[in-house]
């Protein structure tokens, strides 16, 4: 029997990824598309279909190959109905249908969750997470998104908002606006957008000697990758900055932890690249708040599967919920 294929989607704000999958988890082949935002995301749908059926055309594949489509969407889901509550960065100001749109266009069954959570079930799947029944997966970019597994399944909460950990209150006083509505989340410190921030706080109180404040004279602005950089070769500002962003982010982590107890967390997304200069304090301050036991028995990992994550675990909704019915 000739193998056949998943379609992996993570439809984001700027374009969308899509891939043929294995139902072992294997990219065949992946490509992506501008999203195309007009008319209130009208046309994301029928875009995505017409792409599906050219490249299927450009390999020489029947429409028969494939088993079903996966996809991530930004915003809480109601897995029930496969509808978006909401996506405003896509134009999707209300309850949008997106499943059964997408069936109506491809005439094959699709499955729908959060960009998060798919790229949580990614990294479970295929990724850091490999093996573990228990998971927290952080996305770290320009906002920050969160999935969590249990025993093996997404969590998704009575409206589909489970894992909004970017939205945790992290700073009560002295927080800033959060495009929520709130103040003081997790996002608007850990994000690299939040690192900006703090940075352009910090090189504005003072005048500051060093790297990064050379690059920010130099530029007239800095990105949060400037701010790593400069903290791996030991620039005294840019290390004041990770410590504050991970001193956060380590609190935030082992408040999860102490309710979640999971065998992983995963740290994915940009920023997440900065690697062991973010990690080694982050796991230091996990540590410091976290339940003893927690502590030593989670493991704060940073992701692999990069930007893949989002069609992979689009793909795994479809292995899990289609293919073995």
């Amino acid at each position: 029997m000739a193998e056949k294929w998943i379609v992996g989607v993570d439809l984001g704000g700027t374009t969308t990824k899509l891939a043929f999958i294995t139902t072992y988890g294997g990219i065949v082949h992946k490509w992506e598309i501008p999203t195309d935002k007009s008319d209130n995301g009208k046309k994301i749908t029928t875009n995505i279909a017409k792409a599906i059926d050219r490249k299927l055309e450009e390999l020489d594949q029947p429409k028969s190959k494939l088993i079903g489509i996966g996809i991530g969407a930004p915003g809480p889901v109601n897995l029930a109905t496969g509808t978006v509550y909401e996506a405003i960065n896509l134009g999707w100001e209300n309850e949008y249908p997106l499943r059964d749109l997408l069936e109506v266009e491809t005439s094959l069954p699709v499955m729908i969750d959060n960009d998060a959570n798919c790229a949580a079930l990614g990294e479970m799947w295929k990724g850091a997470g490999n093996g573990a029944k228990d998971l927290v997966c952080i996305t770290l970019g320009t906002g920050v998104g969160g999935g969590v597994i249990a025993n093996g399944d997404i969590l998704h909460g009575i409206s589909g908002a489970a894992g909004e950990i970017g939205h945790i209150t992290s700073k009560l006083e002295g927080g800033v606006p959060c495009n929520c509505g709130k103040t003081g989340c997790l996002e608007t410190i850990a994000s690299a957008t939040g690192i900006v921030r703090i940075a352009n706080e910090k090189l504005a109180e003072k005048e500051n000697a060093g790297d990064l404040a050379e690059r920010y004279m130099k530029n007239g602005a800095i990105t949060s990758k400037d701010v790593f950089d400069c903290a791996s070769n030991h620039d005294p500002l840019a290390n004041e900055i990770i410590d504050e962003v991970a001193y956060y982010l380590g609190l935030a982590l082992a408040n999860v932890a102490n309710t979640l107890n999971p065998e992983k967390i995963v740290l994915g997304g940009g920023v997440s690249k900065a690697g062991e200069v973010l990690l080694k304090p982050v796991k230091e301050y996990f540590k410091k708040f976290a339940f003893p036991r927690v502590a030593v028995s989670t493991k704060i990992l940073i992701a692999t599967l990069g930007n893949d994550a989002g069609v992979i675990g689009a793909a795994w909704l479809v292995k899990n919920r289609i293919v073995q019915k």
